[in-house]
């Protein structure tokens, strides 16, 4: 398997497209749409918040129902969130809109809104919105990328991936877009996550393999700590490639499981190094821990520590606010026992041994941390355990874009 360029309609018989609704933005797109000229069967992963959207609602039941599943819509703006019984009739009306476009039924829509909380989104905008998404439905490379950037906010990017790999011999593809810049502390940001394959498998196995791999992915990475009301990463998978089904977790399950963490890990990667000001993706590596949900919990912990990400920003060696977050993560060591280095494109350097500070340069220090990725190396030397977590640095920024979101 290989990671290839392409996003949405990378998969066989997905086409997609993006448009500028005027929902809350001007001069810019904020509609997306994904569609599949085969029904598709769809799994989802969820916000864990106890406030969801509207939107997440209606896909959690078309999820649960596994009724078949034809096409994505989306919007950036206006999460739709604690819009009330006003915001989930708009969910059901944009669905019945994308049926009589669309010529599918409405419960086979899933629908993504990510922005403002609290605002109601205007319907005869997205109504005129699915009339000219219809019309520039593509499968190329361009109209997925158009899709991308619609349901970008404070994103500084478009974020698209795809995996091709072989199954039964036939050539398979995994695609995916996701948005993602502040809000993001998944547990399943504003995080939505859009992936879609041509791989012919079962409900049940998709939707397994979509909540194992999101564990070490998607929900090891925060930005600020803030979970939202909006998290949705869901997959759509249409049976394009005509491979074998998979109908039991054999060779071409785990092939397929293993492209898909692959994908969701760089992509997972992609939204925390574009965090709100951020300015370095800021990775901690935890190894030779004693549980492996004990290496998640440290890493997690590390990169969550608003005073380490700040230390990051300011290419300050201060490992004493790594260890002070690996004190607190809950999970009981011998800070005499553990190492700490710091290592980028820069180098690598040991900063804490024995239990105190090793000998070191600030300024090969600073170097190091100067990088535009950055990673914390902690060997726990308890057992034969690890895990990755992915935040980014605290800037100025993050406060300017923050400060007057809403208004």
């Amino acid at each position: 398997m290989k990671m290839t360029t392409g996003g949405v309609t990378s998969a066989a018989g997905f086409m997609a497209a993006g448009y500028g609704a005027g929902i809350k933005y001007q001069g810019r797109k904020d509609m997306a749409m994904i569609y599949s000229s085969m029904p598709c069967r769809a799994a989802g992963v969820f916000t864990s918040n106890v406030v969801k959207a509207a939107p997440v609602l209606w896909d959690q039941k078309i999820v649960q129902e596994s009724v078949p599943v034809y096409a994505v819509v989306i919007n950036s703006g206006i999460a739709n969130a604690c819009t009330g019984k006003d915001g989930y009739e708009i969910c059901r009306k944009t669905a019945e809109e994308m049926g009589k476009v669309l010529g599918i039924p409405s419960d086979g829509v899933l629908i993504g809104s990510t922005g403002v909380i609290g605002m109601q989104i205007p319907f005869d905008k997205v109504a005129n919105g699915i009339e000219k998404l219809k019309s520039g439905l593509s499968a190329n490379q361009d109209a997925g990328t158009q899709a991308a950037e619609a349901i970008m906010t404070t994103d500084t990017h478009s974020k698209q991936l795809s995996v091709t790999l072989t199954l039964d011999g036939k050539e398979c593809h995994i695609g995916a877009m996701a948005k993602g810049s502040g809000m993001i502390h998944p547990n399943m940001c504003t995080m939505l996550c859009f992936v879609t394959t041509d791989i012919s498998i079962s409900q049940q196995l998709l939707q397994k393999a979509l909540r194992r791999v999101v564990t070490d992915t998607f929900n090891m990475i925060s930005v600020d700590g803030d979970m939202s009301t909006n998290d949705s990463l869901m997959i759509l998978a249409n049976g394009c490639a005509h491979n074998n089904e998979i109908t039991q977790e054999n060779a071409d399950y785990e092939t397929f499981l293993a492209a898909l963490e692959m994908l969701c890990t760089e992509m997972a990667k992609m939204l925390a190094g574009d965090g709100e000001g951020a300015t370095a993706l800021f990775e901690a590596h935890v190894i030779h821990a004693d549980t492996r949900q004990n290496a998640r919990v440290l890493s997690k912990s590390v990169i969550c520590s608003n005073l380490t990400k700040a230390a990051i920003y300011g290419h300050d060696a201060n490992w004493g606010r790594i260890l002070c977050a690996l004190g607190y993560s809950g999970v009981m060591f011998d800070p005499d026992k553990i190492d700490l280095y710091i290592q980028s494109a820069a180098g690598k350097l040991l900063l804490y041994h024995d239990g105190q500070q090793a000998e070191y340069s600030e300024k090969t220090a600073s170097g190091i941390l100067s990088q535009s990725s950055v990673t914390a190396l902690v060997d726990m030397h308890m057992g034969e355990e690890e895990a990755t977590a992915w935040g980014c640095d605290l800037t100025y920024e993050y406060v300017k874009i923050n400060a007057d979101y809403r208004s």
